[in-house]
This record gives structure tokens, C-alpha cells and sequence, in this order.
């Protein structure tokens, strides 16, 4: 798989009978065929995990939500230590660009779950960006630590 613009994740890979790469998710406790998003999606996980202090307790992926009448899945959601949600981390395949569209998609999601803390990467580039009450969004220089999205 490609590398990415993330630290060296110790990712549990293996290969099946029909040739499928797995890789070993620890949250959902399931071994999941490695598309370029799943890719990300793990290398990410452990870059929150390691690097930016998040408990792995507080981080769910592929959460269901429903909007509209239709069902969309959240790829990471993380959760405070009273279990509301505080961020959104939507991830794309690192050949495809991270537009305005995706940013406009995470925010869809965000209709529902009302985060303070949206996050997109394709692996390559990450953005984060902070959601006031009203609704406007600031980019951050940087993801934020764990202590940052907690803290009010």
C-alpha cells in the first residue's frame, strides 16, 4: 500500500485464501479487506491514538447515523468522557483531493452529531477545522490534541 503523510502505523495485515489483503481493526475487533480508505482510516486511528494523545476508548468508526431519512455512516466519530461526540474525522483515498465537497459532507454529518471538531485527510493532507455555536468554521494550524477538543 502507499506510503503516507502519517507516522508508521504497526498495523495487523494478512493475506486470505482468495487473496485479499485484511488488516486487523482494533476498535471493531474485525479484520477488514485494505481498500486505500481503510488504508488511511488505520493509519490515522493510530496517528490520534499515538501521536495526539486520543484514548482509544473514546473512538468509534464506521458509526451510523441518520439524516434525513436516510442513513449515512460517520467514518470515525470521537467521543468526550460523557460519551457526547466531539469529533468528526471523514477520510478519502489519498489519490482523491480534498475539496470544499468534503468538507461540505462532514458538515452534513454534523447536522446531526453537532460536534465542535471536523477532520478530513486523505492520508497526504489533514485539515481540521473548529465549529462555533453559530455555525462558522475556523481551520486550525494543526489536529488537535486530545486535552484541546476537550477542553472548552
Amino acid at each position: 500500500m502507499q506510503q503516507l503523510n502519517l507516522p508508521e502505523a504497526r498495523l495487523q495485515l494478512r493475506r486470505d485464501p482468495d487473496g485479499n489483503v485484511r488488516v486487523y481493526d482494533p476498535l471493531r475487533r474485525a479484520w477488514l479487506v485494505v481498500t486505500p480508505e481503510e488504508w488511511v482510516r488505520q493509519h490515522f486511528v493510530n496517528y490520534l491514538i499515538s501521536s495526539r494523545g486520543y484514548p482509544a476508548s473514546r473512538i468509534a468508526n464506521e458509526v451510523t447515523i441518520r439524516l434525513n431519512n436516510t442513513v449515512k455512516r460517520c467514518d470515525t466519530v470521537v467521543y468526550d468522557p460523557s460519551l457526547k461526540p466531539v469529533a468528526i474525522v471523514e477520510y478519502k483515498a489519498p489519490e482523491v483531493a480534498v475539496t470544499p465537497r468534503v468538507f461540505e459532507q462532514i458538515a452534513r454529518y454534523n447536522i446531526v452529531l453537532n460536534v465542535g471538531i471536523l477532520i478530513v485527510s486523505n492520508g497526504m493532507h489533514h485539515y481540521a477545522c473548529r465549529v462555533s455555536p453559530d455555525g462558522t468554521f475556523s481551520f486550525l494550524r494543526d489536529i488537535p490534541r486530545w486535552e484541546e477538543i476537550i477542553t472548552p
